[in-house]
């Protein structure tokens, strides 16, 4: 077995930059009680102005200005690692949080999908650097090890054979122990793994405990303790808070799209789809309001998620500023990829009809966007219905009509025949119908074939002599 390592150094500050348009400006991160508030965590051009860590509220407000401040929120991490173990799933059917601010998963399974290491490693960190999580990743062969090696180096990878040589190296304050057992190392004088792993195993015991051995035993990988597996929830949630009021939907663009290609990614991991998703949006003295967006078929790219949001949101009106912004998606149903030519036809920027017609859809409405249908009567000219596009509509009962009687070109109204008819080809079929609602008809259709040599649909009014009427043309 081989296992991945997505050490996330930052991530409660990384919740908050990555919905925010302007990741740059300065932003510190508060935790405690409220009259003992601290810095929790500062980004860069927090740090430059004298902020850090650990650092009292009233000490960092008299330091410096011009910088923004949230409150450290502990169940938004959790989700974050959540979203990331979803993502990681769409990479291995192992993915483990059992590891704080981290997510281990094992790629020796996957490495004839996604290849070995090296070419695996670039693509994972691609993907982390477009969600917009800082990380550090390493591989081992055990996950305690992989855990103990991104904290390490950033981009360490060792086998079987070289992980007893590089756990060596390891510091004592980087091995996973506990602070209480690090502490007691560092008084007998041990700095490193290889000194602590040199020592008797016994007198190891007596002094740190039955739990340092057995995490040792863990690292070096001489016990193999079973992980807590993730699994992919069967709906998605997900919750940003803005942080101030937002009264047009221009402004909500930059959290949508980041709502989306979250979903997306998690769409993408569960070799799922979505039919339909919320837009929730949470005001301050009023109920929230919501957004549902419904698609005709299961989609799952980012981009036509956020395309199709886009043009229901701008559609909308907003009751009251919005101070959070979410989206739920209660229904996943399996995704069916679009079958395409081995060599597509479309020009470069051409978009597929399902594509296309959902496009149309979210800017027009969806009673703007129109299809046609059968309608079971009779009558050549109400045989036909315009409606609204639908998913699931029950396919309509249609009158059986002999095999390629019927014109793919209709005339809006009957016309009469101005060339001669040089052969009758069909008929006559009589159309009698319609006197249950004062539009009866009592028609002998022909097909003929012109002096011109085009194939026409006429009739004439049975039991009457009269010129030949023309309802359709075959192509």
């Amino acid at each position: 077995m081989r296992w991945a390592c997505l050490l996330l150094p930052r991530l409660a500050l990384d919740v908050v930059l990555r919905t925010r348009p302007d990741p740059q400006r300065p932003l510190v991160l508060l935790t405690g009680p409220a009259l003992r508030r601290v810095v929790h965590s500062a980004n860069e051009a927090a740090r430059a102005l004298g902020l850090h860590p650990g650092q009292p509220w009233a000490t960092a407000q008299a330091i410096a200005d011009g910088f923004d401040r949230i409150d450290h929120d502990e169940s938004g991490v959790e989700q974050a690692r959540e979203l990331l173990a979803g993502w990681a799933y769409g990479y291995s059917s192992q993915v483990s949080l059992a590891f704080a601010h981290a997510v281990v998963l094992e790629i020796g399974r996957s490495r004839r999908l996604f290849g070995d290491w090296p070419t695996l490693e670039p693509q994972l960190r691609a993907e982390l650097q477009a969600m917009g999580f800082s990380h550090r990743l390493a591989a081992a062969p055990n996950p305690w090890a992989a855990h103990v090696l991104a904290r390490v180096r950033d981009g360490l990878s060792v086998d079987h054979d070289g992980l007893p040589s590089m756990l060596h190296r390891v510091p004592v304050e980087r091995s996973g122990l506990a602070h209480d057992v690090v502490q007691t190392l560092r008084r007998m004088g041990l700095h490193d793994l290889r000194a602590v792993l040199a020592q008797s195993r016994a007198a190891l015991g007596r002094r740190c405990g039955a739990e340092a051995l057995r995490h040792l035993d863990r690292l070096s990988g001489l016990i193999d303790e079973p992980l807590a597996c993730y699994r992919p929830a069967d709906v998605f949630q997900a919750r940003i808070e803005l942080g101030y009021e937002v009264e047009s939907s221009q402004a909500l663009l930059f959290p949508l799209r980041r709502l989306t290609a979250d979903l997306g990614a998690h769409l993408r991991a569960r070799d799922g789809g979505v039919a339909r998703f919320v837009l929730v949006l949470e005001h301050e003295r009023r109920p929230a309001s919501e957004v549902v967006v419904g698609l005709l078929a299961p989609e799952r790219e980012a981009t036509m998620l956020f395309e199709l949001a886009r043009g229901r949101l701008e559609q909308a009106q907003i009751p009251a500023p919005v101070i959070g912004f979410g989206l739920r998606a209660d229904a996943l149903p399996a995704f069916v990829p679009e079958r395409r030519d081995l060599f597509d036809t479309r020009p470069q920027q051409g978009l597929p009809w399902a594509q296309l017609r959902e496009r149309l859809r979210a800017r027009l409405g969806d009673e703007s966007v129109l299809t046609l249908e059968h309608h079971p009567d009779h009558r050549p000219e109400r045989a036909w219905r315009a409606q609204a596009v639908q998913s699931r509509r029950p396919a309509p009962q249609l009158l059986l009509t002999p095999a390629g009687s019927r014109p793919g070109w209709l005339l809006r109204e009957p016309q009469p025949l101005d060339h001669d008819v040089a052969t009758i080809v069909a008929g006559p079929e009589r159309i009698e119908s319609g006197w249950w609602d004062g539009f009866d008809i009592r028609r002998d259709y022909y097909l003929v074939e012109t002096v011109r040599g085009r194939l026409a649909w006429v009739f004439c009014d049975a039991g009457r002599h009269g010129p030949l009427m023309v309802h359709g043309w075959f192509a």
